[in-house]
């Protein structure tokens, strides 16, 4: 017998956050307000007004377990609240603010949350959402540094005290409440624990992953109410470093400001937020010479736009995930030496993947084929929220996309199974089409969808946004795909759109484009 123990040390995400203020108390969050203003805030006072914010929902009965729905932009405030209220051992309900109020309000039904935190310009939302809610009372409370009304938390933290208690909880227990985009059917609830949220920031962390250090100025513009902003306000306390929150401005001026006058060296974000800032920057003459690396995820990014990035100097890490993986799967490590805007780089470590056929069999071969991808890990969905079946087949679970594992263990993202179009007998990946035609310096964004085709069943459709100065012909267009894909996958049809309708999340929305161009 080997005699010893080692401590029962509990992996909740409150330690996170003291860590930061025992550890780097002066490393500032800061937060972009209106007008070109900001506001800033150290990490150990952050510490003491979160703990304010469990003291507030305590005081108006909030317990362990309870769901607390936020709906709020990334800003000082809302990184308060998620910490008080999942140190309290709550759970926070991350809701998106496009949605529609009865989207939100089938979301709250759902989690039975009764308590809603809402950013100061999202009070009337907030209202349409508590009215259009079926089954759930909720009360509304304003989130704001200048929220003094009787109906802000900020009126009642003034009184709190800031030494309320945090962890003491089973570290299973559940802390955040994230509904899927619905990009391809009804929204489904994840439920983050503490456990797997706190291995998904030490996954983070790894050095071929973000490799985010106490000398970095972060700037996540992915929202904190999307898949918990990619884990972010999780690893930046984690490691000290400081934390650039951009509020609701995420056009490319406002961007361009932040991350020049904060010295921002790694952003976070979907290609089409760093579209609209190389546009600018573009526009205008500009340059961000401390912006070091640009993380990348959430849809593919085109050729034709990394290459902009990556010629101001700018590194581009391209990345793979999903809400149910916490979300992050894959990810090219910085400073790899193959740039390829196609490849979604290599899985973390507590990440597993396998290939297999459209009936889920693993394939014999797992390198250099196409696949559907299954995965498995420490922070992947087990089952969904509400649900009684498991969303794993023999603890892997499947993630809808097609993918290949290249001879080196690099992972390329090659199209959703859903999106795949069946023409003649003979399957066409639209990821294969819009790869190539987003690579052209013309294109801005494309999106390939079937449509209804008496003879072929179905045909492809192309539809392109162009830069601005740019009209190619369709044939020009057309003539990219020649030798790249076979003659009958190319379209018959190009549909030229002023911009590309874009879902909550910031990805191409096919399904209003099929809505719209599918119709018979």
């Amino acid at each position: 017998m080997i005699d010893g123990t080692m401590q029962d040390f509990t992996l909740t995400l409150d330690k996170f956050l003291d860590h930061a203020a025992k550890w780097h108390p002066n490393a500032e969050v800061v937060t972009a307000r209106e007008a070109g203003e900001t506001s800033r805030i150290g990490y150990a006072a952050l510490n003491d007004r979160a703990r304010q914010v469990t003291s507030a929902l305590r005081s108006l009965g909030v317990k362990q377990g309870d769901r607390v729905a936020t709906l709020a932009w990334n800003t000082q405030e809302h990184m308060e609240a998620w910490f008080g209220i999942m140190g309290m051992g709550a759970v926070c309900h991350t809701l998106n603010p496009r949605l529609t109020p009865e989207q939100l309000a089938w979301m709250i039904d759902q989690s039975s949350a009764t308590l809603l935190l809402v950013s100061e310009d999202l009070v009337d939302l907030a209202q349409r959402i508590v009215a259009a809610a079926e089954r759930t009372s909720c009360r509304v409370l304003v989130l704001g540094p200048d929220a003094g009304s009787g109906y802000s938390l900020s009126a009642i933290m003034k009184t709190a005290p800031t030494d309320a208690a945090w962890g003491d909880f089973d570290e299973k227990s559940p802390s955040g409440l994230c509904f899927t985009s619905g990009t391809t059917g009804a929204p489904k609830g994840v439920t983050y624990t503490h456990r797997a949220n706190y291995l998904h920031t030490l996954k983070l962390l790894q050095a071929d992953v973000t490799a985010i250090t106490a000398s970095d100025t972060v700037m996540p513009v992915v929202p904190m109410f999307h898949a918990n902003a990619w884990g972010l306000p999780f690893a930046c306390p984690a490691v000290g470093a400081r934390l650039v929150l951009p509020g609701r401005q995420a056009d490319g001026e406002n961007l361009a400001r932040l991350i020049a006058d904060e010295g921002v060296t790694i952003a976070v974000g979907v290609p089409t937020v760093w579209l609209g800032l190389l546009d600018y920057l573009d526009a205008n003459g500009d340059d961000l010479p401390n912006l070091k690396r640009i993380m990348v995820g959430g849809a593919p990014m085109a050729q034709a736009l990394m290459d902009r990035i990556e010629a101001r100097g700018i590194e581009v890490q391209t990345t793979w995930g999903m809400t149910e993986l916490s979300p992050l799967g894959t990810a090219t490590p910085p400073s790899a030496h193959n740039r390829d805007p196609r490849s979604s780089g290599r899985p973390a470590m507590g990440v597993d993947l396998r290939l297999s056929d459209p009936e889920g069999t693993p394939l014999s071969q797992q390198r250099e084929v196409e696949g559907h991808l299954w995965v498995r890990g420490a922070a992947v969905v087990e089952r969904y929220f509400g649900q009684d079946e498991p969303a794993t087949v023999d603890g892997w679970f499947d993630t809808g996309d097609l993918a290949c594992i290249e001879s080196d263990g690099t992972v390329r993202i090659t199209g959703r199974s859903k999106d795949l179009i069946k023409s003649g007998g003979e399957w066409i990946n639209p990821g294969e089409i819009e790869t190539i035609i987003s690579a052209l310096p013309c294109v801005s964004q494309s999106a390939v969808i079937g449509r209804s085709d008496p003879k072929w069943g179905e045909r492809p459709l192309l539809l392109v946004e162009f830069r601005e100065g740019f009209a190619p012909s369709d044939e020009d267009l057309l003539a990219a795909l020649e030798g790249k894909v076979a003659a009958w996958c190319i379209p018959q049809e190009v549909v030229r759109l002023r911009a590309m309708p874009l879902a909550p999340t910031g990805k191409i929305d096919k399904l209003r484009l099929r809505d719209e161009y599918c119709r018979a």
